[in-house]
């Protein structure tokens, strides 16, 4: 079982509730990628994070990052490579595929400013070119699911890749040559699954805002269920004109076909964000103002039926995922949001469904020194359960300068079915 403590400095500030490390120690700012994969590697002995050149300004396109392995068995970091394909929040999108073996990241050609993911062998240092980008690989690391990581910064900063604002196309209605795309990672080869023209027809999703100015649609987040056989789109339709931006959440078969609307533009436009898998594969949950009153934790069946709220006893907030005995959410929360505690420090949460109550697991500051025009360099925790889950990885800035986290949920919730909460050689 991995034994953290001697390697690695521990948190101990407000008295967690559970233990707590600092994982990337040293040099520069470091995040993992997201909510929906963990950074942890399938065997539980290194993890796989994206340390950035600097913070508080504006990306500089071109301007190289690092991709870094920690072992944490030894403690030691590696620098496994060099990248320009990364923004503020999610990195350079690095995750692991099938075993240790197979780490995946997004780099930029300078020269058409084009990003495509790279495969990695930590190992040996080899490393294959792919034709594709990667937003989130499937659960058996054989395909790779993006929108567009050059234009979807027209729909929010922080989550492709930086190039200059003139190499940045910008959509028309619903384009037929945008979308969602899908990488073969053994063959490198790319192609566009689901137009976004097809999706808003299929979909029958508004044109026109609420002031009747057309609507041009972007890509959004990608995302696998667990099961590899359904995927989630959020489709961003921003008004030429004035009018507020309209979201969806969409799903599809994993080739394509049997597309619905999950969340619909008039159920999100009250308020709501960061749709996510639920274990069984075949409904999401997310943070909704369903009925005008607040957040709640909601869940609803891949085709938009069975809408309605996990529980009413705690509220929405951050970046929810459920653990697959179905009672217990791990999730986060926004500075700005009620349950953070208005000095920079927010909650880690573990919700009880079954009981209606929920634990902070560990206060810490979320709030960097310095968040950058628009937010962009917010400290967003991003908790993620590892494969085991036991783990939880997030991003955080006691010091001021984001780092990356674990804490061992062991005591608290018991591992999923089948999964091994030991590290590979510990």
């Amino acid at each position: 079982m991995l034994d953290l403590s001697a390697r690695f400095p521990r948190y101990l500030a407000h008295d967690p509730a559970v233990p707590v490390w600092c994982v990337s120690p040293e040099g520069g700012p470091t995040t993992h990628r997201f909510f929906d994969t963990s950074p942890v590697s399938p065997s539980g002995r290194y993890i796989g994070l994206t340390r950035l050149p600097y913070e508080g300004r504006p990306p500089t396109p071109g301007d190289p990052a690092e991709v870094l392995v920690v072992d944490l068995v030894t403690g030691a970091e590696h620098v496994v490579a060099e990248t320009r394909g990364w923004d503020t929040q999610l990195g350079a999108g690095v995750q692991w595929g099938a075993d240790d073996r197979a780490l995946v990241y997004n780099d930029l050609d300078t020269t058409t400013w084009r990003p495509y993911a790279v495969v990695l062998d930590p190992a040996t240092g080899v490393r294959r070119r792919l034709r594709g980008p990667v937003y989130m690989l499937s659960p058996d690391g054989r395909q790779a699911l993006s929108p567009d990581l050059v234009r979807i910064a027209r729909a929010q900063a922080g989550y492709g890749v930086v190039v200059p604002e003139d190499r940045v196309p910008a959509n028309t209605g619903a384009p037929e040559d945008d979308g969602l795309y899908l990488t073969d990672m053994e063959t490198g080869a790319c192609r566009l699954l689901a137009s976004l023209e097809r999706i808003v027809e299929a979909c029958r999703l508004p044109r026109t805002g609420s002031q009747g100015n057309p609507l041009d649609y972007y890509g959004f987040h990608a995302k696998w269920n667990p099961q590899g056989d359904r995927i989630m789109f959020v489709v961003r339709a921003k008004p030429r004109g004035q009018g507020p931006e309209r979201r969806a959440v969409v799903t599809m078969r994993a080739d394509g076909s049997e597309m619905h609307v999950a969340i619909s533009p008039d159920q999100w436009a009250p308020g709501g964000h960061h749709p996510n898998w639920l274990p069984d594969g075949e409904r999401l949950l997310m943070n909704l103002n369903l009925r005008g009153e607040g957040m709640l934790l909601v869940s609803t069946r891949y085709d938009g039926s069975d809408l309605g709220p996990m529980t009413e006893a705690v509220p929405g907030s951050g970046h929810p995922s459920l653990h697959p005995d179905g009672r217990h959410v791990l999730t986060d929360a926004y500075t700005h949001e009620p349950l953070a505690y208005g000095d920079g420090t927010t909650p880690l949460r573990l919700i009880d469904l079954q009981r209606g109550e929920e634990r902070t697991l560990a206060r810490i500051r979320t709030l960097p020194d310095d968040e950058g025009p628009g937010r962009m360099w917010r400290v967003d925790p991003h908790p993620a359960w590892d494969r085991s889950f036991r783990w939880a990885a997030f991003n955080a800035c006691p010091d001021g300068v984001r780092r990356v986290y674990l804490a061992d949920l062991s005591e608290l919730v018991a591992p999923a079915d089948g999964a091994s909460v030991e590290g590979a050689d510990a």
